[in-house]
C-alpha cells in the first residue's frame, strides 16, 4: 500500500540534458564553466585544445588542468550529483581557506553539464593525489528517453594512473565527442576572445593562466589584443567604492603626441557622497537618498576604465593603422564587465548586452554619453563580501534583487562624474580638431502633455484653452525647428530649444500628476502653455533678430519664481527676495524677457537639485537686483547648497554635468543667451557682490545686463 505522505520528486532522466541545454545560454558560456571548475580546484593552468572543428562527427574539445583532481568517490558524490551544495557550504564556511587561497567560483553544482551544450559524449579523467585515476564516461543520448534519472547507469570506475603518470601529478581532463555544432571561423573566434576575457585585463594574474589552441589556428589571424590597443585611450580613469561615498575617484586625459595643443589633464577627488532620487511612500514622492552599499554584503567597489575616441578626424591624427581592426577589437571585447575575484561574472560587457543602458542613452545623447564600443571597463568585486550578489543560474548576470539595484546606483553615479570629466576634455579635443559638432536629437513631449491634459484636468474652458495652445505649440514648434537645423545663426542649437520646453512641460505635468487639480491648478497649467509659447516665440525672434522690448527685471525674476513655484515649495526651499524692495537705480532693460525667464528657471533647477544632494536643512535661494558691477544691471541667485562641483569655466560648455543623469545644457543656454543680449554670465567670487555669509559657500551665479549707451 502506497504512503501517501511520502511523495518525491522523482526526476526523468531528460532533465540532464535540459540543465545542460536550457540553462547554459551558449557555448562560450558552457566551456566557461568548466575553464572556472579548473578555477575552483586550485589549477595553475588550463589547456584548451580545438581539433577538427569544421566537422562535428570528428571534432573533439580538450579541456585539461592541473588541479587537485578528483577520485571516485568525489566524482560519484558531488560531480555527478546536480545542485550539491559542496561549493556553498565552502563559501558560507568563515573558517575555511582553500589551499590555493580562493574562493569557489560554483556554488550551483550544475555548471559542469553545460558539458552537454558542447557534446553528445564526455570522457572525464581525473586524479587527486594519493589515489587512484579516475575515468568517467557519458553519452547524453542515454538520458533522451522516459526512463527515471536513477536508472541511467554511469560508466564511473578507476584504474591505474595512464593520463596522470609520475609522482604528485594530478588534475583533470575533459574530452568532448560528436560535437552539437559545427564550428566557424566566427565562432572559435568568438570563444578565444570569451576565454581571454575571463580574467580583467587590468589585472595580471600569473597563479591561473589559460592556454588556447587549435589545428586551425590561421582562424585566429589578425585578432588584435588589450596590449595592442590599450595605449590609444585617449581618457583613463579609477575609482574605490565603499559604504555610500566614491572614497577615492582618479581620472587623467592623456592626448596622443600628434595631437598639438592639447596638455595633459588629472583629476582627483575623495569622498563624493552617492546619492539618488527615489520614491519615497511616507512622503508620496521623490526624494533624494542616499546609494548605501553597506546596506547589502556588496563590500568595497573597484572600477577602472579607459574612454577611446573613435571619430574619424581624430583616428587619423593618432596614428593608428588598422583602423578597421581597431574598431572591430572595441565593438566585440568593449563594454564594462563584472569580475569576482579577478574572474569574470558572466555576461556583463558582451556584446548585445547593454546592461548599464549606455547604448541607449548614447543614441539620445550622442555628445554627452559614451557607449559600450568606445570604453573597456572592469568592476572588481571580492567573492566573500559581495554574498548578496547571487548569480543567476543561467549565468546571465545576477539576480535583480535590492542589493543588484544598489550596486548597479552606485555604478551609474560614478560612471556619470567620469563621464562629466571626460566631456570636459572631449570638447577640447572637438574645438581643436573635430569638423562638426554633434546635436542633440530632438525629444517631444507635447503628446503626452495633451493626453494627461485631456484625462486629468476637469472639462471646461481652461482644460479648453490649454489643449487650444498646444495645438498652436505643436504647429509652431515644428516651424521653428526646421529653420534650427538648418542655421546656427543665433549660436543656438535645437537641443536648447527642447531644453527649455521640457522645463515647462516637466512642471506642468508635476503639476498635473500631484496636484489635485483644483482651478487654481488649471491657471496655473494655462498660464505656463502661455508662457511655453511666448519661449518658442522669443527663440523665433533670435533667428529673426526681432527688436527687443523693454522690461524690468523685478518682473521677470517675479515670472521665473512664479513658473517653479510648486516645485519650490515641493522642495521646501525657501526663496528670499531681496529685489522686492524699493531701488535708486532703473531695473529696466532691454531683453527677450521670456528668454531671460528660461534662463533663471536653468538656474534655480540646478539649485533645487544640488540642494537636495547636499542634504541641506533649511534650503535657501537669495536672489537679489544690484548696480554693483559698473556699467551693468545684475541678477544674482545664490543657494546655501554645496556649490559648483566642476570648474565654472567648464560647466557652461555643453554636455558638462554632474546631477545624476543630467543633460549638461542648461548653463550653457543661460551663457549662450547672455551672449545674444550684449551682457554676461558670471560665476563672480563671494566678495565681489554684496552677499549674505550663508550663500558665500553655495553656488553664486550672476546675470550681468548692459545699461550703458552704445
Amino acid at each position: 500500500m502506497t504512503d501517501k505522505n511520502n511523495i518525491q520528486f522523482n526526476p526523468k532522466a531528460r532533465i540532464i540534458l535540459q540543465l545542460g541545454d536550457q540553462l547554459i545560454r551558449s557555448e562560450n558560456i558552457a566551456m566557461l564553466e568548466l575553464i572556472k571548475n579548473s578555477y575552483d580546484a586550485c589549477a595553475n593552468k588550463v589547456t584548451i585544445r580545438l581539433k577538427n572543428l569544421d566537422d562535428p562527427k570528428s571534432g573533439v574539445i580538450i579541456i585539461e588542468d592541473d588541479g587537485f583532481g578528483m577520485d571516485y568517490d568525489l566524482i560519484r558524490d558531488v560531480w555527478l550529483t546536480p545542485g550539491t551544495t559542496h561549493k556553498k557550504n565552502q563559501i558560507e564556511s568563515e573558517d575555511f581557506i582553500s589551499p590555493c587561497n580562493r574562493v569557489p567560483l560554483g556554488e550551483k553544482g550544475i555548471g559542469r553539464f553545460g558539458a552537454h551544450k558542447l557534446g553528445e559524449e564526455i570522457e572525464l579523467i581525473s586524479k587527486k593525489e594519493g589515489a587512484k585515476e579516475a575515468h568517467l564516461k557519458i553519452k547524453w543520448e542515454d538520458f533522451d528517453n522516459d526512463d527515471m534519472l536513477a536508472k541511467v547507469p554511469i560508466n564511473l570506475s578507476e584504474r591505474n594512473p595512464e593520463e596522470f603518470t609520475g609522482g604528485g601529478n594530478t588534475g583533470t581532463k575533459i574530452i568532448i565527442k560528436g560535437l552539437r555544432n559545427k564550428w566557424t571561423r566566427g565562432g572559435v573566434r568568438s570563444l578565444y576572445r570569451a576565454i581571454n576575457s575571463l580574467n580583467s585585463p587590468f589585472e595580471s594574474n600569473n597563479t591561473f593562466r589559460v592556454f588556447f589552441k587549435t589545428d586551425n589556428p590561421h582562424w585566429l589571424e589578425g585578432l588584435l589584443s588589450f596590449e595592442d590597443i590599450k595605449d590609444s585611450a585617449l581618457f583613463t580613469a579609477e575609482a574605490v567604492l565603499r559604504e555610500n561615498k566614491i572614497v577615492q575617484l582618479n581620472y587623467e586625459f592623456k592626448p596622443w603626441a600628434t595631437l598639438k595643443g592639447l596638455k595633459e589633464r588629472e583629476y582627483s577627488a575623495t569622498d563624493i557622497e552617492m546619492m539618488q532620487k527615489e520614491y519615497d511612500d511616507k512622503e508620496e514622492k521623490k526624494v533624494m537618498k542616499d546609494i548605501d552599499l553597506s546596506e547589502h554584503n556588496i563590500g568595497e567597489v573597484k572600477i577602472r576604465m579607459l574612454i577611446f575616441d573613435l571619430d574619424t578626424n581624430i583616428l587619423s591624427l593618432g596614428g593608428i593603422q588598422d583602423k578597421r581592426g581597431f574598431k572591430a577589437y572595441l565593438k566585440d571585447n568593449g563594454g564594462i564587465r563584472v569580475y569576482r575575484d579577478g574572474v569574470r561574472v558572466y555576461d556583463y560587457g558582451e556584446p548585445g548586452n547593454d546592461w548599464l543602458s549606455l547604448d541607449l542613452e548614447r543614441v539620445n545623447l550622442p555628445a554627452a554619453r559614451i557607449s559600450n564600443n568606445i570604453v573597456i571597463g572592469a568592476i572588481a568585486l571580492n567573492r566573500l563580501a559581495s554574498k548578496d550578489l547571487v548569480e543567476k543560474t543561467n549565468r546571465e548576470g545576477f539576480i535583480e534583487n535590492d542589493a543588484f539595484r544598489t550596486f548597479y546606483s552606485a555604478i551609474r553615479f560614478t560612471l556619470n562624474r567620469i563621464v562629466a570629466q571626460r566631456n570636459i576634455d572631449k570638447d577640447k579635443i572637438r574645438s581643436h580638431f573635430g569638423k562638426s559638432k554633434n546635436k542633440v536629437p530632438v525629444v517631444d513631449n507635447l503628446a503626452i502633455l495633451e493626453e494627461k491634459v485631456k484625462t486629468d484636468l476637469p472639462d471646461g474652458d481652461v482644460k479648453t484653452d490649454i489643449l487650444g495652445m498646444i495645438s498652436e505649440i505643436s504647429n509652431d514648434y515644428r516651424s521653428i525647428s526646421e529653420v534650427y537645423i538648418r542655421s546656427a545663426s543665433a549660436g543656438l542649437s535645437l537641443s536648447i530649444v527642447i531644453h527649455e520646453i521640457e522645463k515647462i512641460i516637466q512642471e506642468m505635468l508635476y503639476i498635473v500628476e500631484e496636484g489635485k487639480q483644483s482651478d487654481h491648478d488649471g491657471e496655473k497649467i494655462k498660464s505656463l502653455t502661455w508662457h511655453m509659447g511666448k519661449l518658442i516665440d522669443g527663440y523665433s525672434g533670435l533667428i529673426r533678430r526681432r527688436s527687443r522690448k523693454e522690461s524690468d527685471l523685478k518682473q521677470v525674476i517675479r515670472q521665473a519664481l512664479w513658473n517653479v513655484e510648486f516645485r519650490l515649495n515641493a522642495h521646501e526651499i525657501e526663496v528670499i527676495k531681496a529685489w522686492d524692495e524699493e531701488k535708486d537705480f532703473s531695473t529696466k532693460i532691454k531683453c527677450s524677457d521670456n528668454l531671460i525667464i528660461g534662463t533663471i528657471i536653468n538656474i534655480i533647477d540646478n539649485s533645487i537639485w544640488w540642494l537636495n544632494y547636499g542634504k541641506v536643512q533649511h534650503k535657501k535661494i537669495w536672489t537679489e537686483i544690484t548696480d554693483e558691477l559698473p556699467g551693468y544691471c545684475t541678477i544674482i541667485i545664490a543657494d546655501n547648497g554645496p556649490g559648483f562641483t566642476l570648474p565654472t569655466e567648464e560647466v557652461v560648455k555643453p554636455f558638462i554635468s554632474n546631477k545624476e543623469s543630467g543633460i549638461g545644457i542648461g548653463l550653457h543656454i543661460a551663457y549662450e543667451i547672455m551672449n545674444s543680449h550684449g551682457g554676461e554670465l558670471l560665476f563672480p567670487e563671494p566678495d565681489q557682490f554684496t552677499v549674505p555669509d550663508e550663500y558665500k559657500s553655495g553656488a553664486l551665479v550672476a546675470l550681468a545686463f548692459k545699461t550703458e549707451k552704445e
